[in-house]
């Protein structure tokens, strides 16, 4: 698992460090030519890019940090490091694109027109979008293979420089036709286009800190995968949550009664294997095995039956009054909410009681049953005798 981890963060360092090269120059590029080339438009796009610049460096950091292994002060690993990054990411969106907006705006209504742009702001807009658009796909298609909510996040990111560089293309256009307002409005547009970007990471990674379930449509595919495994009898009381790029889940199987507790995990270990086989981002699952479909009891019901050793008690005494004596047996509990069942494995010396008092195996069966009818926890008794 941590070798998997390790793999997940390099590939997205990877991919994240060759954006922030790219940042850096288009940033510095368009900063630069924005002020020469008296486009306002511009030079928000520059610090947009440069933002990216910011977040590709925080992203890196919450990467190396998510993809730790679990230690004791994080046992189920440091995966919603990675969530919380993408909160901040987001609001420094938020916050970048209220700064620009709001520079904009003040240029909309200032006193003096601002000078009109000239043709280099147009390369300028022409080369960032050429390039953001291909980081942005390059980035896409990392973040879908690793399944990072974050560097997908980063991806769109990308994008939203991508989209304002062509909004800020046709402002300057427009402008250099002698609208001088649509560079204004342009870097306007780009910062609440900026800002929509973030609010939208915040919004869907508090989702995830709040431990909201999975999908729908992907719960239903757990259950039925789960299903299909042999010895399952069925499937409840199941949780889902999300942890970084990890499902987590919880849940109740119910198997047959009369299993051995060792069969009944080796069902649910079988469980977590084939989700894990068919689901590549399945990281704990938590099972609980049921021998009866307890849906129907509150989560807090605490049946009152009596331990091993008091029925233990009730069993001896009951057998030294029958057949005169307390001989060894093996006794297997089979326990429910409303009652419990009985599995007697006789030994040689409950054989060799049996032939010195005359009783048959089915006698004894039905003493028993008669004299342990009388309390109310018991329902069924089965007696097994060894083979002579």
């Amino acid at each position: 698992m941590q070798e998997q981890l390790d793999q997940r963060r390099r590939a997205a360092e990877r991919v994240t460090i060759i954006g922030a090269v790219l940042d850096t120059v288009l940033g510095v590029l368009k900063i630069l030519i924005g002020v020469i080339a008296n486009s306002s438009a511009l030079i928000a796009d520059g610090i947009h890019s440069l933002s990216d610049l910011l977040t590709d460096f925080m992203v890196v950091a919450v990467l190396r940090l998510s993809h730790r292994a679990p230690d004791d002060n994080h046992p189920w690993g440091h995966g919603r490091f990675e969530t919380v990054g993408t909160v901040a990411l987001g609001v420094v969106l938020v916050a970048v694109g209220g700064a620009m907006a709001y520079d904009s705006v003040s240029l909309l209504f200032a006193a003096e027109h601002p000078a009109l742009p000239t043709w280099p702001a147009l390369i300028a807009a022409a080369v960032s979008i050429l390039g953001k658009e291909w980081i942005f796909r390059y980035t896409l298609k990392i973040g879908k293979q690793l399944q990072s909510d974050l560097i997908i996040a980063n991806a769109w990111h990308s994008r939203t420089d991508a989209l304002s560089s062509i909004v800020v293309l046709l402002a300057v256009a427009g402008a250099m036709a002698g609208v001088w307002w649509l560079d204004a409005l342009a870097a306007v547009l780009v910062a609440l286009l900026v800002g929509k970007i973030g609010w939208d990471l915040v919004a869907k990674s508090v989702t995830e800190l709040v431990d909201t379930a999975l999908p729908e449509e992907r719960v239903a595919e757990l259950r039925e995968q789960v299903l299909t495994v042999d010895g399952v009898v069925n499937v409840h009381s199941f949780k889902s949550r999300l942890m970084g790029n990890q499902s987590l889940l919880e849940m109740h199987l119910q198997v047959a009664p009369h299993l051995s507790a060792a069969e009944g995990h080796y069902i649910g270990d079988n469980v977590v294997c084939q989700l894990q086989n068919r689901f590549d981002n399945i990281g704990h699952v938590i099972f609980h095995i049921d021998t009866y479909d307890d849906e129907k009891y509150d989560d807090v019901f605490c049946p009152v039956m009596p331990s091993r050793s008091e029925i233990s008690q009730h069993l001896d005494a009951t057998i030294s009054r029958i057949l005169g004596d307390n001989p060894d047996y093996e006794l297997i509990l089979y326990y429910h909410p409303e009652y419990i069942d009985l599995d007697i494995k006789a030994s040689q010396q409950i054989h060799q009681l049996l032939q010195h008092t005359g009783l048959s195996a089915r006698e004894l069966e039905e003493q028993l049953r008669e004299q342990l009818s009388l309390l109310n926890w018991f329902r069924e008794l089965n007696l097994w005798l060894p083979p002579r």
